[in-house]
C-alpha cells in the first residue's frame, strides 16, 4: 500500500498547525444527491438538449484524476468505492485517499422537481461503513482496510432545537460506530438551508460556535480529521483557527461560478490559514478537470496568483482546442456563488479580498511566466498523449501531468525558497 499524501500532511500539520501544506480534495460524490444529472454535462451535447455524462463517465474522470496524483482525496458515493477502490484496487498503488460519502442529510436530495432541500435537513443514511470498507456488512477486523477508511459526515444547523436535535443524536451515534469499526471521518458543516433561521452577519459566528460547541464533548479519538465549512472569509477561519490551532480548516467550494471564483476562494481561504479546499462542481464543470485541477495545485503550494492563473488556464485550453465556456474576460470576474448544496443562498457574501503578495523572486517571474514554468507560453499542461496508463483511451481531454511517485516523501515547501519551489515544480511537471 502507498503511502498517503494526506497521512503525511495531517501529520506535519499535527507538529506544525502553521506548516505550509495544502490538502486538495475532488467531491465526486454527487451521485449522492443529483442523481442523473451528477456526473454533469456530456461535451457531445448539442444546441437545445441536454445530455449528461453517464455514472462510467463520471468515474473514468476520477480514474484519470486519481492517476494524475495532483489531489490528496478522492470523494466518492460507496457505490463508485466499490468499483474503484474494491474491485479494481485503483488507490493501492497511488498517494492519493479514497473516501466516502457517509451520511446524506435531506437537503442534498435534490431529484428534478423535488422540494425536499426547501424543508429544514433531516439526518439520514444510506451508507453503511462496512460496505465501504469492505464491501459486505460485518467485515472481519482484517478486511476493514480492504476499501475506503475515510468518510464525510455532514451536519446541517438550522438553528431550530426541533430540527437541529436529531441531527446532534444522528452525529453521536455516527462516531460511536466509526470508532468501534475504525473509521476515520472528516466534518462537514453547512449553511442553514433555511431562509431567514440566522441572520447574514451573525451567520459565520452561529457556526463556528455551533461547530466548537459540538466538539468540545469529544475525546481525541472520536474527533474529526478536519473540518469542511463554507467560507464566509478570512476572520471567520481565523477565528477558528486562533481558537483551537489544532482544528484543520477546509473550505467546500459551493456552485461552480468562473473559474476566478474557484482559484480567488482557494487563494484567499489559505491566507486566512485554511488547509484544506474540497471542490466538488467548481472542477465538475470546468472545461478540462485534469488543467485545472493543476492550477488549482499551483496556487495552493503557493507558485501562482489568481487572476494569472485564470489567464495561463485559458491559454491550455486554447492549445488542447477546448472552447471555455466563457471569455476570459468575464472569466475574470468575481461572482456570487452560493454555498448550499441545493444552489440557494441563505447567508451573508463573502467580502472580496485583493489577490496581493509581498514581492518575491517568483512573484517577479509571474511578470513573464505563469509561475509554473512555462515561459509564459502557456503551456502549463503538457499536450495530451494517446496512451498514458490513466484508463482514457484518447488523450481529447487528458492534459497528463506526470503523478509525484507515491512512495517519495513530499518536500516541506515551508523550508524551500519561492525560486526553489518554481524548481520543484518544474522538475514535477517534466518541464526541465
Amino acid at each position: 500500500m502507498a503511502v498517503k499524501s494526506l497521512d503525511q500532511k495531517l501529520a506535519q500539520l499535527a507538529q506544525n498547525p502553521d506548516s505550509d501544506v495544502f490538502i486538495l480534495a475532488d467531491a465526486k460524490d454527487a451521485d449522492m444527491a443529483f442523481g442523473i444529472g451528477s456526473p454533469g454535462k456530456s461535451p457531445e451535447a448539442h444546441a437545445g438538449e441536454t445530455r449528461f455524462r453517464s455514472i462510467e463517465e463520471y468515474r473514468d474522470l476520477m480514474r484519470k484524476i486519481t492517476h494524475q496524483g495532483l489531489v490528496d482525496i478522492m470523494l466518492m458515493s460507496v457505490s463508485s468505492n466499490s468499483r474503484l477502490t474494491l474491485d479494481e484496487r485503483l488507490f493501492e498503488h497511488s498517494h492519493v485517499t479514497p473516501a466516502i460519502r457517509a451520511n446524506d442529510t435531506t437537503d442534498v436530495h435534490l431529484a428534478r422537481g423535488s422540494t425536499y432541500a426547501k424543508e429544514a435537513s433531516r439526518p439520514f443514511r444510506t451508507a453503511s461503513l462496512d460496505h465501504a470498507q469492505c464491501g459486505h456488512l460485518d467485515c472481519t477486523p482484517e478486511e476493514r482496510s480492504q476499501g475506503a477508511n475515510l468518510g464525510l459526515y455532514s451536519v446541517t444547523f438550522n438553528n431550530n432545537l426541533d430540527d437541529d436535535l436529531p441531527s446532534l443524536e444522528a452525529f453521536h451515534r455516527f462516531r460511536e460506530e466509526a470508532e468501534r469499526k475504525g473509521f476515520n471521518y472528516f466534518l462537514e458543516v453547512f449553511d442553514p438551508n433555511v431562509a431567514g433561521r440566522i441572520p447574514g452577519d451573525i451567520l459565520p459566528s452561529y457556526l463556528n460556535d455551533m461547530i466548537t460547541r459540538m466538539l468540545a464533548g469529544v475525546a481525541p479519538a472520536g474527533m474529526p480529521r478536519f473540518l469542511k465549512i463554507a467560507y464566509h472569509g478570512r476572520k471567520a477561519v481565523e477565528e477558528l483557527r486562533n481558537y483551537d490551532s489544532s482544528l484543520v480548516v477546509g473550505i467546500l467550494g459551493g456552485s461552480a461560478g468562473t473559474t476566478y471564483d474557484a482559484f480567488d476562494m482557494l487563494w484567499d481561504a489559505k491566507q486566512a490559514g485554511a488547509k484544506v479546499a474540497l471542490f466538488g462542481r467548481k472542477i465538475n464543470n470546468a472545461e478540462n478537470q485534469l488543467a485545472f485541477i493543476q492550477f488549482l495545485r499551483l496556487i495552493a503550494d503557493g507558485q501562482i496568483l489568481p487572476a494569472e492563473a485564470v489567464r495561463a488556464y485559458h491559454s491550455v485550453l486554447g492549445k488542447l482546442g477546448v472552447r471555455p465556456n466563457r471569455s476570459l474576460e468575464k472569466d475574470l470576474q468575481q461572482t456570487e456563488t452560493a454555498s448550499s448544496y441545493a444552489g440557494t443562498k441563505t447567508s451573508a457574501s463573502v467580502p472580496v479580498q485583493p489577490s496581493v503578495i509581498q514581492p518575491t523572486a517568483l512573484a517577479t517571474a509571474a511578470k513573464s511566466d505563469c509561475g509554473c514554468g512555462c515561459g509564459g507560453a502557456g503551456t502549463c499542461a503538457p499536450k495530451p498523449v494517446a496512451s498514458s496508463g490513466c484508463g482514457c483511451s484518447s488523450g481529447h481531454e487528458h492534459a497528463h501531468v506526470p503523478a509525484t511517485p507515491a512512495a517519495s516523501p513530499y518536500p516541506d515547501f515551508a523550508k524551500m525558497s519561492p525560486v526553489d519551489r518554481l524548481a520543484y515544480h518544474r522538475k514535477r511537471l517534466g518541464l526541465g
